[in-house]
């Protein structure tokens, strides 16, 4: 399938391109090795204005300067000095909107996934969460400003997930942003073996 065309990424609402990436197949070659995986949860960071967000009320850091980019990058970043998180930048230039892939269904180069995660047979905990995710698709911080139109990591177009498909429920591990944490911002796929177990807040 074609690479998404840049006009995806510039889209001004993160809510909607959160829901579109649903489906859309995130590929990965490193080092040679090609591993892909169809994207089956999703989570928006709505910029300065989402007490959630890397760039709440217009935060400049060197980690979060590639948020106010242009959207078609990677940004990624360490949690808890572990975990790699992978996010697309999304809208115009000095807008740092964001989403973060939470859930991937594996496609190619399992047997690569598995050596990179130490695991000996497929489950969901391959890919399911975004550390898990980025660990078997070998994304790290070294991949962050990297184009999601160039050669190293992208995202393959697919058909577009039915709405009556498509869940909403509050983002995982955001209990610091007040009453932002409480906003119906993470999206997957209804029935998906593969969506993370993550639990959001309940208010």
């Amino acid at each position: 399938m074609p690479k998404l065309e840049p006009a995806f990424y510039l889209e001004k609402n993160v809510l909607k391109v959160a829901k579109a990436l649903l489906g859309k197949v995130l590929v990965t070659e490193i080092e040679g090795v090609r591993t892909s995986g169809r994207i089956v949860e999703t989570e928006a960071y709505n910029g300065a204005a989402d007490r959630a967000s890397h760039a709440f009320n217009n935060r400049r850091t060197q980690r979060t300067e590639i948020m106010f980019g242009e959207g078609g990058a990677a940004y990624v970043y360490l949690c808890y000095g572990i975990h790699h998180l992978f996010n697309v930048v999304t809208n115009l230039q000095e807008v740092p909107h964001a989403v973060l892939v939470r859930g991937l269904e594996p496609l190619e180069g399992i047997p690569d996934m598995l050596h990179r995660t130490g695991k000996q047979r497929v489950d969901y905990t391959l890919t399911a969460g975004p550390g898990s995710l980025s660990r078997a698709l070998g994304i790290s911080t070294a991949l962050t400003g990297q184009s999601l139109l160039g050669s190293r990591i992208w995202i393959e177009d697919a058909p577009a997930i039915p709405p009556k498909d498509i869940v909403a429920g509050t983002r995982v591990g955001v209990a610091y942003a007040m009453e932002d944490a409480y906003l119906p911002y993470r999206f997957w796929i209804r029935g998906n073996k593969w969506v993370s177990k993550g639990k959001g807040l309940v208010r």
